[in-house]
């Protein structure tokens, strides 16, 4: 280990939509330190995406037990949480910077050594800190990491998103394609019609029509969707009709990324695989109920979002204690987009598409 060179930690774990958008920090932050080691922190399963990151010298991996679905528990036991204090301590970090906002995650920062610890100043854990950050609700969270480096004095030259794809994995993504028979140079629509939290995702019967008017304007239609949606896919397939090309539980992740690439639009509701589109570049329409898009919309000038703010959005998500569930069992602010908004919506973006944005 070269003693010699900075040492850098960030923290920023779980979720792949989390995960993608702290691609532009860590950018600036190499940037600003071209010969530093840099470490990133992030969760097991959600790290998939940043996987041929060029910005960070490795990856270490935290897993905790949470409530969340991406928890895989590989540090369940105390025994297993002071072994990976001890890892971080033996790194000797000059600097952490914590985009989380918990408190644990600047008690870990604290407990690393790092002697200089930057970060939000949320949750009553300022005092953890040595350059203490505000944390603005009225913003992107991209804009919010962003902020950091310009608390501590580093410039930001840019803030577009990006992943990384091997040949094999879009060589794959061809594969599938041809197997499903989508020709060469088709116009193809991906939908993901899922959502983590049922209650926040458009229905799939509003998905089934606007396929049915995507197919009309000339357009491929194919279905997105991780091997855990496939019996809801399996209830509904019958409402999307026999052209439209199944890709639901046909493909791992990072496949998925690959075939991003190569749609001509995407449509999907809040979620990661939305945040993958985004960074994919390609035009989409993203479909916001209880959750607000002021923080976490697809960052991108490519999109459209679809959003009806009701005196209660955003909302706890307590549903539905706070509001009355339509008769398909959606929140009103989900349930009254409308297919004819979402359809105009990919109209005008398909007529406006003329290449791809590098940044914003």
């Amino acid at each position: 280990m070269n003693r010699d060179r900075k040492r850098i930690l960030v923290l920023r774990y779980r979720f792949i939509g989390d995960t993608i958008l702290t691609v532009p920090f860590l950018r600036n932050l190499r940037y600003a330190e071209p010969e530093a080691h840099i470490v990133w922190v992030v969760a097991p399963g959600s790290s998939d995406v940043v996987q041929g990151i060029p910005y960070v010298d490795e990856l270490i991996y935290w897993d905790p037990v949470t409530i969340h679905a991406d928890s895989r528990g590989g540090h369940r036991t105390l025994g297993a949480k002071l072994r990976f204090v001890r890892e971080l301590r033996a790194q000797k970090f000059d600097k952490a910077y914590v985009l989380k906002r918990s408190l644990s995650s600047a008690l870990i920062a604290l407990f690393s050594g790092a002697r200089e610890r930057v970060g939000f100043d949320t949750e009553g854990r300022g005092l953890l800190l040595t350059r203490r950050v505000p944390y603005r609700h009225d913003q992107h969270e991209v804009a919010n990491f962003l902020d950091v480096l310009r608390a501590d004095g580093i410039p930001v030259r840019d803030d577009f998103l990006e992943f990384w794809t091997t040949d094999e994995e879009d060589s794959a993504a061809d594969q599938i394609l041809s197997r499903e028979g989508v020709e060469p140079g088709e116009r193809l629509a991906l939908i993901h019609p899922f959502a983590a939290i049922p209650q926040r995702g458009w229905h799939l019967e509003d998905f089934a029509r606007l396929a049915a008017r995507l197919r009309a304007e000339g357009l491929r239609v194919a279905v997105l969707g991780a091997p855990r949606e496939r019996g809801l896919f399996e209830a509904a397939r019958h409402l999307f009709g026999a052209d439209c090309v199944d890709l639901v539980g046909k493909s791992s992740l990072r496949v998925t990324m690959a075939l991003l690439r190569k749609a001509t639009i995407f449509v999907g509701n809040d979620s990661g695989i939305m945040h993958l589109a985004a960074a994919a570049a390609i035009p989409l329409v993203a479909l916001f109920g209880p959750q607000s898009p002021v923080k976490f919309g697809p960052w991108s000038d490519r999109a459209r979002i679809l959003y009806k703010k009701f005196p209660c959005s955003p909302c706890r998500q307590k549903f539905f204690t706070e509001c009355e569930p339509s008769p398909r069992m959606k929140p009103s602010c989900i349930e009254d987009i409308s297919v004819d908004e979402v359809h105009a919506a990919c109209c005008e973006l398909l007529s406006s598409s003329n290449g791809a944005v590098t940044g914003r």
